[in-house]
């Protein structure tokens, strides 16, 4: 039986695990250990990964030279940075069955109705990730900052799903206003960011239903301040209930995001 959908909990933000003591620590746990320090380092040298993981140089060589020939990570200049078949198994994550694939055709259709790029977004380890998002025509620097793929928490894309969580908040400090900011979001149903995580990027967000009720995922569009946030908000919703439709298997009545007004 499949487990039910559950708001997402965001979680502390993972560290590296402590040093290996009298029985040493696991191949795999050494492995993992070594995959997290390249990926906080982007890259970085055996020395350095040896000494943040706790781990003698030549367990650490052995664990890389091992993780290079299954391309998990790669040799560069600088020592060793993140290999393709981590790109490749990260692309086919999803935190619930289906969700990519009933997000993509209404993600797409919206792209194109509104110029504006689209994001499909998950909560975890207090973070905002872009599961999968699709350019505008206008993406420009809008797309690029998409790239790294991990947003802060209070982006529009994070806040409406953190107001749907409850209690249940990201670690570090909250603003003193949040309880009735969360209040807001989930009266209207959407979060706004206006330049408030970057300069010149706006942001619409709307949560995504799972079959139960709960929100899997956050639907964002990201546009220019020259839009009215308030008048797209009705097309970003649409869209999110066709794809929690779709989730369920079953086609959301009324307009579809081509035949309603953008106000673009």
């Amino acid at each position: 039986m499949r487990a039910p959908d559950r708001p997402y909990e965001p979680r502390t933000r993972y560290a590296a695990p402590p040093p290996p003591d009298g029985g040493g620590r696991s191949v795999l746990g050494g492995a993992f250990a070594l995959l997290g320090a390249v990926e906080r380092a982007e890259e970085a040298g055996l020395t350095r990964l040896a000494a943040e993981c706790g781990l003698p140089k030549t367990t650490a060589y052995r664990l890389l030279e091992q993780l290079v020939e299954l391309g998990a990570v790669e040799r560069s200049r600088g020592g060793y940075r993140m290999g393709p078949r981590i790109f490749r198994l990260g692309q086919g994550w999803q935190p619930y069955p289906g969700l990519r694939t009933a997000a993509r055709g209404p993600a797409r259709r919206l792209a194109r109705v509104t110029g504006a790029t689209v994001g499909l977004n998950v909560l975890r380890e207090g973070q905002t990730l872009v599961l999968d998002w699709t350019p505008g025509e206008s993406a420009g620097a809008l797309g690029r900052s998409l790239d790294a793929g991990v947003w802060p928490w209070f982006t529009a894309a994070g806040k409406v799903l953190v107001a749907g969580v409850g209690p249940r908040l990201p670690a570090g400090p909250m603003p003193a206003s949040w309880h009735r900011q969360a209040e807001a979001i989930r009266e209207r149903g959407a979060a706004f960011d206006r330049e408030e995580v970057m300069a010149g990027v706006c942001c619409v967000a709307v949560p995504v239903h799972g079959p139960n009720g709960a929100p899997l995922a956050s639907l964002s569009l990201v546009t220019d301040p020259a839009h009215s946030l308030e008048r797209l908000v009705g097309v970003v919703q649409q869209t999110g209930r066709m794809i929690g439709a779709a989730l369920r298997g079953r086609r959301t009545p009324g307009a579809t995001p081509a035949e309603a007004t953008t106000h673009r």
